[in-house]
């Protein structure tokens, strides 16, 4: 398929070498985001994507994604900090990569969602946590099926740039 059709877009990301960590069934309490997120700064862990909801019950869920190689530590300062911000339970994932679609003006241009996730899921790619923002929409996804994940967004959109980190 040619560029003709396809949605311009400002570009499309990825990165790998990445693992995720959720805290699950936190209460809804207004400083339980700042010690988890204080925390894990705190030991240099650099949190590279983060969604947080509340679920029907009241209970919140955290799940953000960090470097391969500080899967260990964060595991050791999450169950620290567990106590105190009274989480049922720590699960996590430690090969994922993340795909983003980002470019400027999404606000006005509400089909990028709805075309990214439809051109994933078509290709078979379950998306595991999504996060957006004004100007991009990123998701979560096995780090085994990045390059399908690419090659089902530059068929979806007309991209100029492309950013891909790789694990070292």
């Amino acid at each position: 398929m040619g560029s003709e059709g396809k949605i311009k877009v400002g570009g499309i990301m990825a990165a790998s070498g990445l693992a995720t960590v959720s805290i699950l069934s936190l209460p809804d309490r207004p400083d339980v985001p700042g010690m988890i997120l204080h925390a894990m700064g705190g030991r240099n862990i650099n949190i590279e994507f983060v969604v947080h909801n509340v679920d029907i019950e009241g209970n919140g869920n955290m799940t953000f994604c960090i470097d391969q190689k500080n899967l260990e530590t964060a595991l050791e300062v999450l169950e620290g900090v567990k106590p105190l911000i009274e989480a049922r339970g720590i699960s996590y994932h430690p090969n994922v990569a993340t795909v983003s679609v980002f470019g400027p003006h999404f606000r006005e241009r509400p089909m990028i969602s709805g075309l990214m996730f439809n051109a994933l899921g078509t290709a078979g790619i379950n998306v595991m946590a999504i996060s957006t923002s004004i100007s991009s929409c990123s998701c979560v996804i096995e780090a085994d099926q990045i390059e399908d994940a690419m090659r089902a967004l530059h068929e979806t959109f007309e991209a100029p740039h492309q950013v891909t980190k790789f694990a070292p």
